[in-house]
């Protein structure tokens, strides 16, 4: 009898895996299908994709899970790529909660998220709200990629661009330099 409760406890959890690998599969596919719409220039239909993946993430992983946070920064770029900011702030703080809690305060997850939302801000001209958010997001990657990854070119302009608008123009500089070496090297 234990025998077969032992068999019935192994199926059990391979079913149950395999329902989250398939689980899995569809929420991969919803994010690409998603994306796809988006270049394709058909907004609204990415934008219903992206809720159909994030209903499927929250299920198969948990509102508190990586994966969730991920897809709730999806979402909140395409609500930012079309201008609805005010869709798209609260997704990305959201997104940047689980990220920190789920894989602490300086992970990649969180370097992107802050990154959002500071280009978030910055499209927005709130450069003060997008320049500390700018900088924690560079120290992460700083740390994590190295001070001279071509990762780092875009989120360096961005923070330039903020730095000359509120005056900073040595510090703008020192970073549009450091892009051109970054550059230089990568070629």
């Amino acid at each position: 009898m234990k025998l077969y409760k032992n068999i019935f406890l192994f199926i059990l959890v391979v079913s149950f895996s395999t329902i989250a690998y398939a689980q899995e599969d569809v929420w991969r596919d919803l994010i690409v299908k998603s994306k796809n719409l988006y270049q394709q220039g058909k907004y609204q239909k990415a934008i219903d994709v992206a809720f159909e993946a994030l209903e499927v993430s929250e299920k198969t992983f948990g509102p508190d899970h990586p994966y969730f946070a991920v897809t709730l920064n999806n979402l909140a770029e395409l609500y930012r790529a079309q201008g609805k900011y005010k869709e798209a702030e609260p997704l990305y703080k959201r997104a940047l909660k689980i990220a920190e809690k789920s894989s602490g305060s300086d992970s990649l997850y969180v370097a992107l998220s802050l990154k959002n939302l500071a280009q978030l801000y910055h499209k927005q001209g709130k450069n003060s709200e997008a320049e500390p958010l700018y900088e924690r997001s560079l120290s992460i990657l700083e740390k994590e990629l190295g001070k001279n990854h071509t990762h780092l070119v875009d989120l360096l302009e961005d923070l330039a661009v903020c730095y000359r608008k509120s005056g900073r123009i040595k510090e703008a500089k020192e970073l549009e330099e450091r892009t051109k070496e970054i550059r230089s090297k990568a070629e």
